[in-house]
């Protein structure tokens, strides 16, 4: 089948481990031909997205990239913020895709491609949406740019689209109320993962613990990500300092930003079994999550959640709607830094827990986080 990925109402990032790279990686793998339209937007250097040259070029994804440019009247932070690019409608028609998925509601070219779809009925038009009241309409521009702009291109578009794919609760309930998409038309697409076979999740464990001479016996939390303060990091160490075993480990992988880098360095410094290890690319960060033993994300949400489900890890995690598919007897979810505190010496009591919690983020991983099954999905 001919699969083309419009990736120009967000960001496009060569050989990262986002959604729009799985879903590329495994299309390509499995013989069809794929073919990925981007904006320009991108990652500088690896930790900051600003915007590349266009061209068009064999991506590191295994399929063809072709990078558009901004079009239409007036200043580039305008232009970024409308999406409109010219070359869209052409590239459609000489492409002549089977499958049409397009990454991010809220976009122009949305309705290229409805358009599209209605001058070519056969054509699968799926549109997935990463919008949530937390990341979409915040600031007093964007809220008048999703009610008079995003909105009608969206609400013109609904007739063509076969389905929009949500990867929250928190996202499908947002596109019903900010932009009046009926529940049968959507339907739960969350961020996923690669789910490693038992014997390549054993080596991966094996290496990443002997990397880090972790023994058997120790049990070893990891939290992750471009820590600000809305990750928690700070109240994780806080709380994690109240256990006194020492088998536990801490690992911290990422980034520390300057507004916490003093609080969290000297709560580093000051407990010998917390380990900051950096920032890590995609693999080796799943690989560090097969060698630990349990993922903590108390603050605001990531999609290493989901990679930490895929890796066995049970899970410390905020207590918010979109997490409530993915905690079902395999983790704690926590409010308050005293919910911390619980979830911690619950382990420290009851270490052999975090077996059976591991056993059971396997199958919740294997029954909804599939990046096979979820490309496959898009071919039906």
């Amino acid at each position: 089948m001919k699969i083309i990925h419009l990736c120009v109402s967000c960001f496009y990032i060569d050989g990262y481990r986002y959604q729009e790279n799985e879903l590329v990686r495994e299309h390509v793998s499995t013989g069809h031909d794929v073919l990925v339209v981007a904006s320009t937007e991108t990652y500088l250097d690896n930790l900051t997205l600003g915007y590349t040259t266009p061209g068009d070029y064999m991506g590191t994804d295994g399929a063809r990239v072709i990078r558009l440019p901004y079009s239409g009247a007036g200043p580039f932070f305008l232009k970024k913020k409308l999406r409109m690019h010219k070359e869209v409608s052409e590239i459609l028609e000489a492409f002549g895709p089977d499958v049409i998925m397009f990454h991010g509601l809220c976009g122009w070219e949305l309705r290229t491609a409805a358009r599209y779809k209605r001058e070519h009925p056969h054509v699968k038009l799926y549109v997935d949406s990463h919008e949530d009241a937390n990341n979409s309409a915040v600031s007093h521009l964007s809220k008048l740019l999703h009610k008079f702009y995003y909105r009608p291109i969206i609400r013109a578009a609904l007739p063509a689209i076969d389905k929009v794919l949500c990867i929250s609760q928190e996202t499908l309930e947002f596109c019903r109320r900010q932009y009046g998409i009926d529940d049968r038309l959507m339907e739960f697409f969350p961020l996923g993962g690669n789910i490693a076979d038992d014997v390549s999740y054993s080596q991966l464990r094996l290496e990443a613990r002997r990397a880090l001479s972790i023994e058997p016996h120790q049990t070893v939390f990891i939290q992750s990500g471009k820590f600000d303060g809305k990750k928690k990091l700070a109240q994780s160490l806080r709380a994690f300092s109240q256990t006194r075993s020492e088998h536990f480990r801490f690992l911290i992988v990422g980034q520390l930003q300057d507004s916490i880098a003093a609080e969290v360095n000297g709560l580093i410094a000051s407990d010998p079994r917390v380990v900051f290890l950096g920032w890590k690319p995609a693999d080796e960060l799943y690989r560090l999550l097969c060698g630990a033993d349990v993922y903590v994300q108390p603050g605001s949400q990531s999609a290493t959640m989901q990679m930490s489900l895929c890796a066995r890890r049970p899970v410390i995690v905020a207590d918010v709607p979109s997490h409530v598919p993915f905690v079902q007897g395999n983790g704690w979810v926590v409010r308050t830094e005293t919910d911390l505190i619980t979830a911690f010496t619950t382990i420290e009591a009851n270490p052999e827990l975090l077996d059976t919690y591991s056993k059971r983020s396997f199958e919740i991983a294997s029954s909804l986080l599939d990046y096979r099954c979820m490309a496959e999905r898009l071919l039906t």
